[in-house]
């Protein structure tokens, strides 16, 4: 079996030769047989044209008042044509007259066959003609019927095909040396073409080879065609969001070690203190283990908040789908902020609920609503009231969280979203939260959105007033 090569040159290569080898081959056989029926042709009109003029001799012989069997022999005697063989049989088959030719001009055909050809073929309908072999080789044999003084006879013409079968010979030669020189030069030049087209891809693929992490920021270069142009870029954009994900990735691991340190920090050091003296009263104790056991908080609010994230990105975060009434989980967060709201003097309001049917997992969307309750509390001023309100619209609903804090600066608007991102990261890190406080709250809520087919924007940000809306797709019951 032909196993097809598997390097892209040679493919084309066999393509060229094969796409331009067919029709070569097709136009030869064609060109070859129209041309071998023209050359049989013509020989047929000949041997046509010279029994039409044998025929008006033999008409003038017969006026001239000889009988019929002296004047058809007298007329073959005179009417000659080179290498034409003339016969005339009688109705009882006897030849009459007959072309007297040297052995050199005229083929070894016995005149039994080509009498038996002639009446075989010879009919009513007007002259036919046959191709008759002999030693030395192929004869046209052309018969019409002659009628003289009332009596019938067959007038037979015998040409041999020598010139017609040497003409032939040559154009068969020219054909299959033209033909194998043409498709070699195609293949040349197709594997020269394929050659020079994958050239840039090559050097594209070497160029990729030396690309690994170390060095993303290098780009394939751009040029060859418009289809080479438009990998080349798909692939640069490839390039680019790889490299930003790695980024994304060196920063995601900086900032959580930097936030694990933290707490792991002021763990060791309050327990290196504690133990350095050999004696201490149990208030102390006491007061250091509290310390210890809100940094172990911290840090344990961190590592959860780390494993959803790492959970979603990688499609295995669990959802425990169900009909569920989102003004309920609304509700639930409300109150479930309020100690905290209440510390820092900040009052939660439900300016607006609806009944709002949703299919989901109730702790993730309470705690997406909880974290966005947790970020505006936070950045409210005492006094303030966080309000929360829910609008439907067009199979969705809206959960809007509004804070009266100073808002976000325009330049940090497009990274609240980001992860271990703060505003402002002295004052949150140290804020008593339900989060974890280290900047992953908002980029929590998103993720929880996205699982959910919904999202999280921030529409609106100055100051006295901080907007984020959640949305979500409504339940209908079918």
């Amino acid at each position: 079996m032909f196993a097809w090569p598997s390097s892209i040159r040679v493919r084309l290569t066999l393509w060229y030769a094969i796409l331009l080898g067919l029709p070569l081959a097709v136009f030869a056989i064609i060109s070859y047989v129209a041309f071998s029926r023209a050359l049989v042709s013509g020989t047929d009109r000949f041997i046509g044209e010279a029994l039409g003029a044998f025929t008006r001799e033999l008409g003038a012989e017969r006026r001239a008042g000889l009988p019929v069997d002296d004047a058809m022999r007298m007329t073959v005697a005179e009417v000659r044509f080179r290498e034409l063989h003339i016969m005339i049989i009688d109705s009882t088959g006897r030849v009459v007259a007959r072309g007297d030719f040297s052995s050199d001009t005229i083929g070894n055909v016995p005149d039994e066959r080509l009498r038996q050809v002639a009446r075989s073929i010879v009919s009513d309908a007007g002259p036919r003609s046959t191709r008759l072999k002999a030693a030395d080789g192929e004869h046209l044999v052309r018969v019409q019927a002659l009628a003289v003084d009332g009596h019938r006879y067959l007038l037979a013409g015998r040409y041999p095909l020598r010139e017609a079968e040497r003409m032939m010979s040559g154009v068969r030669r020219m054909f299959f040396i033209a033909i194998p020189l043409l498709i070699l030069v195609a293949a040349t030049s197709g594997y020269f073409l394929a050659d020079r087209s994958l050239a840039p891809v090559a050097s594209m693929a070497a160029h990729a080879a030396d690309i690994t992490a170390s060095n993303l920021h290098e780009r394939l270069p751009v040029s060859g065609g418009d289809e080479l142009v438009r990998l080349a870029r798909v692939i640069n954009d490839l390039l680019d969001r790889l490299e930003t994900s790695f980024e994304q990735q060196r920063r995601f691991m900086a900032d959580a070690s930097h936030e694990l340190r933290t707490p792991t920090a002021i763990v060791r050091t309050e327990a290196d203190v504690t133990l350095s003296r050999s004696s201490r009263t149990n208030e102390e104790y006491r007061a250091s283990v509290v310390i210890m056991q809100d940094a172990a908080r911290r840090l344990t609010r961190i590592v959860d908040d780390l494993f959803l994230l790492a959970r979603a990105d990688s499609g295995h975060l669990v959802i425990q789908q169900a009909p569920l009434y989102l003004e309920d989980v609304v509700d639930d967060a409300a109150r479930g902020v309020r100690h905290l709201a209440d510390r820092r003097d900040v009052k939660v309001a439900l300016t607006n609920v609806v009944e709002a049917q949703v299919v989901g997992d109730a702790d993730l969307l309470g705690r997406l609503v909880l974290n966005l309750l947790d970020n505006a509390i936070k950045h409210s001023p005492q006094g303030a009231t966080v309000e929360v309100g829910m609008t439907r619209r067009n199979g969705e609903c809206d959960v809007a969280v509004v804070d009266a804090g100073p808002g976000i600066p325009e330049a940090a608007r497009a990274r609240v979203f980001e992860r271990f991102f703060q505003v402002d990261d002295a004052r949150v890190r140290h804020d008593d939260t339900q989060t974890s406080g280290a900047g992953l709250g908002l980029a929590i809520a998103r993720r929880i959105a996205e699982v959910h087919g919904g999202r999280v924007e921030l529409v609106e940000s100055r100051a006295g007033r901080t907007e984020f809306r959640f949305t979500v797709p409504v339940h209908t019951a079918s």
